[in-house]
């Protein structure tokens, strides 16, 4: 059997994957994971995995800024 091309959507992602996926550092992501603002790893055999569609409720779940409070570019 041939092995899949990279391109194929995946529903689990390793650690890293995961932090980029939403956009932060892995050390950022370990952060969020163990106050609950992402949620923990499914296992597959040794090793972790996070479930996309679980990243994305829990993203959906962060505050916003609040847009009157000013330009999100502002902060840099």
């Amino acid at each position: 059997m041939k092995p899949e091309p990279q391109s194929l959507p995946r529903r689990g992602l390793s650690r890293i994957a995961a932090a980029v996926y939403v956009g932060v550092s892995p050390t950022k992501f370990d952060q969020l994971v163990t106050d609950g603002r992402m949620p923990g790893p499914r296992r597959i055999d040794g090793r972790n995995v996070w479930d996309v569609r679980e990243l994305d409720s829990h993203f959906d779940d962060l505050p916003r800024q609040d847009s009157a409070a000013g330009n999100s570019w502002d902060d840099r």
